[in-house]
C-alpha cells in the first residue's frame, strides 16, 4: 500500500530541519530564561525586518493577535468590524471576544478574498475597522481596500495568518494596515511546533500598548497600567520560528512550484482552479479547487490514501454560535454560500514531491473522465 498523502504535513518540515531545530531547542533548555527572553526578542526583530515593519509583538496564538490588536485600537462594545464570513472562525471569534459586532460581507468569486464593493456597502457610523483576510496565501485587492480605509477613516487590520511572505505589488502583506496579525500554527507557511502568533505595526505607541496587553497590562516595573490577561510566545517556539524563518521564502517558492504543477496537470479537467491577480504574489498556503463532485472525489482519494481538506465547510455566518438572524448585520453572501459545497483543498506543502502531486491528480482526472463518460452515456440515452 502506498504512503498516505495528507493535506498538510508539518512533521516533514521538522524532519527536513531536524538538526537546526533540535539545536535551537537545546539552546533554550540550556539558557536561564524560558519566558520573554532573547529568543523571543530576536525573533521579533528578525520577523519585523523580514516584513519591513518597525515593530513585531509576539503572542500566544493568531487568535490572540487579533484580540490584542482590536483591544489596542480600543474597539469594543457597540463597535462594528467588517470581515468576510469565508474565513477561519478565529477571525470572527476574536471580534466577538472584545465585545464588538462582526459584519459579514461577501468574497470575490475568483480570489476568495473579501470583495471591496461589499465593504463599502457595509460601512455604517458604528464601523471601526475592516479585517482584510488574505485567505489561502492570496492577497486581497489592497489598492481599493486601502483607499476605502483612508476615505472613510476606518482602521485597516490585515489577517495574514495564511499569507506569510505573500505580496501585493511587490510589497509584503502585513505592511498595509495600521496593524497586521499572524498565526504560527504548525500547518502555516511559517509554523511553530505548537501555538504562536504576532502583531506587527509601524505605530510605536500601538506596539507598546500591545506589549502591555500581552502580559497583564504591565509596564517595565510590572505595574498593571491596563486590565489584561496573558498571551506570550514562549522561548522554545520563538527559537524554532527563528530557524524556520530562514527557509520561509524557499518554502514559498516550492509551494508555487507545486501549485504550477497542479495547474498543468489539471488544466483540462472540469475543476475550477485557483486564479491569481497579476498584482499579487501568492504563497499557496492552500491550493483550493472547486468541483460539484467534491464528496465523491474525497471518497476516491481516501480510498487511495490521499486526504485532502475543506477550508472551510461552513461559512461563519451560518454557524450556530454566530448566526443571530435579523440581529446580525450580515449582507447577502451569494459567492460565499455558492462555493461552500464545492471547495476542496488539495495537499500542499514544500516537501510534497512531484510524484505525489501526480498521484493526487491521477485520482482526480480518472474520476473526472469517468464521470464525463457516464454523463455522456446518460445524455445519449435521452436523445
Amino acid at each position: 500500500m502506498e504512503n498516505p498523502i495528507y493535506c498538510s504535513n508539518p512533521k516533514l518540515q521538522f524532519l527536513a530541519q531536524r538538526q537546526e531545530i533540535s539545536d535551537s531547542i537545546f539552546r533554550v533548555l540550556n539558557s536561564d530564561t524560558y519566558i520573554l527572553g532573547s529568543e523571543v526578542s530576536n525573533f521579533e526583530t528578525e520577523f519585523a525586518t523580514y516584513l519591513g515593519v518597525a515593530n513585531c509583538v509576539s503572542v500566544n496564538s493568531g487568535t490572540d493577535s487579533i484580540i490584542l490588536g482590536l483591544r489596542a485600537l480600543e474597539i469594543s462594545h457597540g463597535d462594528e468590524v467588517i470581515t468576510p464570513s469565508h474565513t477561519a472562525v478565529a477571525t470572527v471569534a476574536a471580534i466577538v471576544s472584545v465585545g464588538a459586532t462582526p459584519v459579514f460581507i461577501d468574497i470575490d468569486a475568483l480570489s476568495y478574498t473579501l470583495n471591496p464593493n461589499s465593504v463599502i456597502e457595509a460601512i455604517t457610523s458604528k464601523t471601526k475597522a475592516i479585517i482584510a483576510v488574505h485567505l489561502y496565501g492570496n492577497a486581497c485587492e489592497m489598492d481599493l481596500i486601502c483607499k476605502i480605509s483612508r476615505d472613510f477613516d476606518i482602521h485597516l487590520i490585515e489577517d495574514c495568518s495564511q499569507a506569510h511572505g505573500a505580496k501585493w505589488r511587490n510589497r509584503k502583506l502585513g505592511t498595509f494596515g495600521i496593524l497586521a496579525c499572524f498565526s504560527f500554527y504548525p500547518t502555516k507557511n511559517l509554523g511553530a511546533i505548537g501555538d504562536g502568533g504576532a502583531v506587527v505595526t509601524n505605530e510605536n505607541e500601538l506596539a507598546e500598548t500591545i506589549r502591555k496587553l500581552r502580559q497583564y497590562g504591565w509596564d517595565k516595573e510590572r505595574v498593571s497600567q491596563l486590565s489584561s490577561t496573558v498571551s506570550r510566545l514562549d522561548e522554545l517556539q520563538a527559537a524554532i520560528l527563528r530557524v524556520k524563518l530562514l527557509s520561509l521564502d524557499s518554502g514559498n517558492d516550492k509551494r508555487r512550484k507545486n501549485a504550477l504543477r497542479y495547474s498543468e496537470l489539471l488544466k483540462d479537467s472540469n475543476l475550477t482552479l485557483p486564479t491569481v491577480n497579476p498584482n499579487a504574489e501568492h504563497v499557496y498556503h492552500l491550493f483550493v479547487i472547486q468541483t460539484p463532485n467534491r464528496e465523491q472525489i474525497i471518497k476516491e482519494m481516501n480510498y487511495c490514501q490521499i486526504f485532502p481538506g475543506i477550508h472551510y465547510p461552513q461559512p461563519v455566518h451560518l454557524q450556530p454560535a454566530y448566526n443571530h438572524g435579523k440581529n446580525s448585520p450580515t449582507f447577502k453572501l451569494a459567492n460565499t454560500e455558492k462555493i461552500m459545497n464545492n471547495i476542496l483543498s488539495l495537499p500542499m506543502y514544500p516537501e510534497l514531491s512531484e510524484s505525489e502531486i501526480e498521484r493526487v491528480c491521477e485520482v482526480i482526472t480518472k474520476f473526472d473522465s469517468t464521470n464525463h463518460r457516464e454523463t455522456d452515456t446518460e445524455l445519449g440515452s435521452m436523445k
